[in-house]
């Protein structure tokens, strides 16, 4: 699996087809999105990795701050910048209901959801998967990204299912401006 990594180091992804620089996720950066368990900037602890990354699969603590009050539910989005891939790997993607402004560690997983937690399809699965780069790929950038929706998501793109729709779907679904927004970066290796 290194030798693959290492074949396809120089392929990734990039930061441009984020959910961040999606046109109908703009608005004004006034969230301050924040973890208990790492800095913006920092290494994600091998805890939240994937299993396959040699973690536990357990979701990083969030708290965000400065929501407006007009806010009818907030879109939790983490990505991997990184991967080589031809759009930004989804690791989580995740409807939260308004008066929730921090998720504890784990919150974000399929099999318990936080209170006010409504865990969507990722890339592979439902609801958190953790870093799990390719070993020899070299450090991957996964960007945690909090969007405060002005009107909430009922269905994703074409009338799909939430559920069981895919995470470009619902990502496609925004329609209404969002009232604000905020985003942290952690890495991770293996």
């Amino acid at each position: 699996m290194a030798l693959l990594g290492t074949l396809l180091r120089n392929k990734r992804v990039g930061q441009a087809r984020l959910a961040w620089n999606a046109a109908a996720l703009a608005g004004p950066e006034t969230l301050e999105l924040s973890s208990a368990d790492f800095t913006d900037g920092g290494e994600v602890p091998a805890v939240h990795a994937h299993r396959l990354g040699g973690g536990t699969n357990t979701s990083p603590a969030l708290a965000w701050a400065d929501a407006p009050a007009a806010t009818a539910q907030f879109l939790l989005v983490m990505e991997d910048a990184d991967s080589p891939t031809s759009a930004p790997f989804v690791h989580c993607l995740a409807l939260i209901a308004p008066e929730v402004t921090e998720v504890p560690a784990g919150a974000l997983g399929a099999e318990r959801p936080g209170d006010g937690v409504q865990v969507l399809r990722a890339g592979w699965g439902r609801g958190y998967q953790g870093p799990a780069p390719l070993k020899g790929h070299g450090p991957h950038r996964y960007v945690f990204q909090v969007f405060a929706l002005s009107a909430g998501l009922t269905s994703a793109e074409g009338g799909a299912r939430l559920a069981s729709a895919k995470p470009r779907a619902v990502l496609a679904a925004v329609g209404g401006p969002v009232l604000a927004r905020g985003r942290m970066d952690g890495w991770f290796t293996r």
